[in-house]
């Protein structure tokens, strides 16, 4: 039986983070160099892997509040911040992210935007997210501070991939970076807890072959 948590006020948490995908985005290049264009996946799909897998290490992040208790989730549904055209943002779940290959998973996106921005998506897709996980880089945005979707406890929120200058392990080179940032619900978590989620998200995407 999965545990209860009763607990306080509510209060959001957000932290922040950045993390280098020189690694990622490499894999990520060589993968779709073997693929038709179809068949391709963006650097998208492995931000909601990496997020989707990290809750697995820390579930207090997946799952939802209600009637004053929290109760984590045995599944990880990853909502995906999706724009309609002229109407805004809507977040359905792609079921069992974390189960998922990439391709798969990238499968599951493309489907997904496809029905949303024709308006074919289910309602239980909207009602069932465990955890969302958003990204306005096509937007242009450096980085971006996600609203929580009750009774969801948690948003992770991905800014555009920037080239930066950093010194690693005795050279300095050009290094991609986006920045990441929770906002959790401080009822069921911390910003010590916070913090060790997107450490380990990061972690995660430097080995972007075992996602």
């Amino acid at each position: 039986m999965l545990p209860r948590w009763r607990v306080r006020k509510e209060i959001r948490i957000i932290t922040a983070h950045r993390i280098d995908l020189t690694a990622a985005e490499a894999w990520l290049s060589n993968f779709n160099a073997r693929r038709d264009p179809a068949e391709r996946v963006v650097l998208g799909a492995l931000f909601v892997k990496a997020v989707a897998r990290a809750t697995r290490k820390y579930p207090e992040f997946n799952g939802h509040f209600t009637d004053g208790i929290f109760r984590p989730s045995t599944v990880v549904h990853a909502g995906v911040a999706i724009n309609i055209r002229g109407t805004g943002l809507v977040a359905p779940a792609i079921h069992d992210a974390d189960a998922l290959g990439v391709p798969e998973l990238m499968a599951a996106m493309r489907d997904l935007v496809g029905r949303v921005r024709a308006g074919r998506f289910r309602s239980s897709e909207l009602s069932d997210p465990t955890i969302t996980v958003s990204s306005l880089g096509d937007r242009g945005v450096e980085t971006l501070y996600g609203v929580i979707y009750p009774p969801q406890v948690a948003i992770v929120g991905f800014g555009m991939p920037v080239t930066e200058v950093r010194a690693l392990e005795g050279l300095i080179g050009p290094h991609r970076i986006v920045h990441v940032t929770l906002a959790g619900d401080h009822r069921v978590s911390d910003g010590h807890r916070g913090a060790l989620l997107l450490s380990h998200i990061d972690q995660l995407l430097q080995k972007p072959e075992g996602l």
